[in-house]
């Protein structure tokens, strides 16, 4: 089941050009990060991985400063709060 998710990733980056994807939230594409864990962690966690870029990565998400810290972060839809690190340098520029 592995093999499967991974070959429709692949298939996506051949049928569809990067200029017509939708533009990622997070720094490391939904596609690559769900790849990745698919390709280290097995199927059961590319699933979830799947599930939870596909849930977070839809709008309704919040760049903030942090006035603790006065770092920049995101809460995501799921009321996660992520780093900097994580996200897409085109939204913090």
């Amino acid at each position: 089941m592995k093999i499967f998710i991974v070959l429709i990733i692949r298939l996506y980056w051949i049928l569809i050009p990067q200029s017509k994807r939708r533009k990622c939230i997070f720094k490391k594409s939904c596609s690559n990060h769900v790849f990745e864990i698919t390709q280290k962690e097995g199927f059961i966690k590319g699933l979830k991985a799947f599930y939870f870029r596909y849930k977070n990565c839809r709008g309704n998400f919040s760049i903030f400063h942090n006035p603790i810290d006065n770092e920049i972060q995101m809460i995501l839809p799921s009321q996660l709060v992520i780093g900097k690190e994580e996200i897409a340098d085109r939204l913090i520029n």
